[in-house]
């Protein structure tokens, strides 16, 4: 997977992706992530890429033309399945989102900044909105780490056990039942006794009875 990302501050992003997971994903050439600097393809010798909104009102927009060039440019070099703006009207991030876009193999993101982007980009060369939560940022940067780690876990090969990502939260639309390590016991705190019984099918049924009481108690909206 190719994932290339446009934004006004890509030393914001350096950090996320250069520990952990994504940090190995890229080592182990599973996902290859390009940050491109807006502002190089800026408008007049200030590398202008925002100016002042259309009929008033407070706060910079930016500037189609700087966004379109990027794009054209990256366009020109390979074909993309998505171009997408994180966005806090867009539609919300789930698992069922993430399985998805971990499928494709190459993605264009571009963060918004300020008051967001002028209204031709989304309306001509953007292709799917994501938004991940009901809460305004300061621009998408850290919109668009978290979407990345959500979609580059799930590409095979990425994390040591490919299993486990199968048994996270919301993939089966229930939350994860509990889970326990050693030591047994601690002050008295015990691990339930069926998960050291050795008896798998057993153990799979008591998962399955905690993932729906938990789903159940803490949000019932995904059994609806």
């Amino acid at each position: 997977m190719r994932i290339d990302i446009i934004t006004l501050l890509p030393e914001l992003l350096e950090s996320p992706f250069s520990a952990s997971i994504v940090q190995r994903a890229q080592e182990r050439q599973k996902v290859h992530i390009h940050l491109h600097d807006l502002r190089e393809y800026g408008e007049n010798k200030y590398r202008q890429v925002d100016d002042y909104p259309y009929g008033g009102g407070p706060g910079m927009v930016l500037m189609v033309g700087p966004i379109d060039r990027c794009i054209q440019d990256l366009k020109a070099e390979r074909t993309y399945d998505e171009v997408i703006y994180m966005t806090p009207d867009g539609a919300r991030l789930d698992q069922k989102m993430a399985n998805d876009c971990s499928l494709l193999n190459n993605l264009i993101i571009l963060c918004g900044h300020y008051k967001g982007v002028d209204h031709r980009v989304r309306d001509h060369l953007i292709t799917k909105e994501i938004s991940i939560g009901d809460f305004v940022l300061s621009g998408g940067e850290l919109a668009a780490a978290v979407f990345c780690d959500s979609i580059i876990r799930l590409i095979p090969g990425v994390l040591g056990d490919e299993s486990s990502a199968l048994s996270d939260t919301f993939q089966d639309n229930l939350l994860a039942p509990p889970i326990y390590t050693r030591p047994a016991e601690y002050k008295g705190w015990k691990v339930p006794d069926i998960l050291a019984s050795g008896n798998t099918p057993a153990i799979e049924d008591w998962r399955m009875e905690k993932a729906m009481e938990r789903t159940q108690k803490l949000r019932p909206d995904l059994l609806e």
